[in-house]
């Protein structure tokens, strides 16, 4: 059986920019790169088009990073 989604808990690469306090969304792919832990987006077109990732797994991981390196 497939996981139902909350399409309301998706959040494109601008949200994830601000969630992470970063000035432009095209960040976000460097994030990527540079942290392997980061949630990596649960829909991905690939290219230039849209990716989504799930706003909990992004917070919980702000929230992870914060506290590392308040440390």
């Amino acid at each position: 059986m497939t996981p139902m989604i909350n399409t309301d808990d998706l959040i494109d690469a601008r949200e994830v920019a601000r969630l992470l306090a970063l000035s432009h969304p095209t960040s976000v792919s460097g994030y990527l790169q540079r942290y392997p832990d980061m949630p990596r987006p649960i829909v991905d077109l690939g290219g230039r088009r849209t990716r989504l990732w799930l706003r909990g797994e992004i917070e919980a991981w702000v929230r992870t990073r914060r506290t590392a390196d308040a440390r």
